[in-house]
């Protein structure tokens, strides 16, 4: 299949939205049912009033734990960018690349202006037991958003090396 210099844009806005729907409920299902699976992603405070009446469990970034689930989702990033790109119509290096950086910062804004923002801080269903009553720790913005330039520069992992492997093979 000979791939043209011009992107698929339809295809791009829908595939954001698929995997937008995606990520939404990849994070949303296992917080409502079980809030402590995601613990290292709540802020230290809140963490830290959790273990007062909890089991205190690995809850920092470098944990075998969270460096698995982290690690994890990467792979599947880096799976899902080859296809999405793919489908985009990407011609080269660059454009796979702008097509998968695109959609993971989107889905990154989205994750923190719209998740952490407004449904993590205002829905009492996804709060630590026991924490039920720190509605100022839940509302942290900085927290969330620099959680998101993080987000930001891991994203350049999966998404240069997707490109690359995209260029080597289509390309």
């Amino acid at each position: 299949m000979q791939i043209s210099d011009d992107m698929n844009w339809t295809i791009i806005v829908i595939e954001t939205l698929v995997l937008t729907a995606a990520f939404t409920a990849m994070i949303l299902i296992p917080l409502v049912k079980n809030p402590v699976w995601w613990i290292a992603d709540y802020p230290e405070d809140i963490q830290e009033e959790y273990f007062k009446t909890h089991e205190r469990i690995p809850s920092k970034f470098f944990t075998p734990t969270v460096l698995l689930k982290k690690g994890m989702a990467l792979l599947i990033a880096l799976a899902l960018l080859l296809l999405v790109v793919w489908l985009a119509g990407a011609y080269d290096f660059w454009s796979a690349f702008c097509v998968g950086y695109g959609i993971w910062l989107f889905i990154d804004w989205y994750d923190c202006f719209f998740l952490d923002w407004v449904l993590f801080a205002n829905m009492r269903s996804v709060r630590l037991p026991g924490t039920e009553h720190m509605d100022e720790a839940y509302h942290q913005k900085k927290y969330h958003f620099v959680q998101s330039c993080w987000g930001m520069l891991i994203g350049l992992i999966p998404c240069l090396i997707g490109a690359g492997i995209y260029a080597w093979l289509v390309c």
